[in-house]
């Protein structure tokens, strides 16, 4: 019942502890990334170095290495799971290829900013959000609404966006909701155990009213990645949702990042998204 799950509820707002061994593991790479060993053109696979460049998308790399048309300090490589390291010469004919360097960007958005990188109506957009924070160009992964606020992901890594934006990535998401009225017990228990929207069943990983605040303030966690989700499950049932608060994404917390700014991503965070994340 709602009373026992608000209870014990994950206290919706912290973060689950990593298992160890996990734990440990991130370390590692980490340890690895910091001293250069993950970084593009230092000990990268080829057909990630050709990405990387802007070339091509990896699979489309495969091919082209498979071809021989990829030379490395000037001699033909055909061998899939070559390793590019520091200094080498990477060339696609005569063209020498250089890997951006892949950034990572945490962002508490605002309300009033818009997800996207340019808008015809000369909106305000959360690139502007974005001034200093790194001189290539990056993109938002997914999209928070208008007057949605909390954790929004940038990037120039196609890989990562690619793989945190498909349905079947099961991101692990965790917004705040305030209602414009106490969320009842019996719509507690339907939205608990999944209701059927226009676009099929949407089931939620765990529902639970916020410590200390009135039954107006719902923690929400979910996996879905569809339009609008956690609006249209408390619209669906008569609620207008006040607020909307991204405050966990992909393992990801809003912790010591005030409204409206942004931090890079530590070596852990980097790694832990990109081979451990649910």
């Amino acid at each position: 019942n709602s009373s026992r799950v608000s209870t014990s509820a994950s206290r919706p707002f912290e973060k689950s502890a990593r298992p160890s061994k996990t734990a440990a593991r991130v370390d590692q790479a980490a340890e690895r990334y910091s001293k250069g060993l993950e970084k593009p053109g230092m000990g990268t696979r080829l057909n990630k170095y050709i990405a990387n460049s802007g070339l091509c998308a990896r699979r489309k790399a495969d091919e082209m290495i498979a071809n021989g048309e990829i030379r490395v300090n000037g001699n033909e490589v055909t061998e899939m799971g070559y390793i590019v390291q520091s200094g080498d010469k990477v060339q696609f004919h005569d063209k020498v290829l250089k890997a951006e360097e892949m950034v990572y960007v945490l962002m508490n958005k605002p309300k009033d900013f818009i997800t996207t990188t340019d808008d015809p109506q000369e909106r305000r957009t959360v690139m502007e959000l974005l001034n200093g924070a790194t001189p290539h160009r990056i993109y938002p992964i997914g999209r928070l609404d208008r007057n949605t606020t909390g954790l929004l992901l940038f990037t120039n890594d196609g890989g990562l966006a690619e793989k945190l934006s498909h349905p079947s990535s099961n991101i692990n998401k965790l917004y705040h909701v305030s209602l414009d009225k106490n969320l009842t017990k019996v719509d507690f228990d339907k939205i608990s155990e999944g209701i059927t929207l226009e676009d099929g069943l949407i089931t939620v990983d765990e529902l639970a009213f916020v410590d200390g605040m009135s039954k107006k303030e719902v923690g929400i966690r979910i996996h879905s990645g569809k339009n609008r989700i956690v609006r249209r499950i408390f619209e669906s049932m008569g609620y207008d949702v006040l607020k909307l608060d991204r405050v966990i994404y992909a393992g990801l917390s809003k912790k010591d990042l005030t409204r409206g700014r942004w931090r890079h991503l530590s070596a852990k965070e980097i790694i832990s998204l990109k081979h451990f994340t649910k």
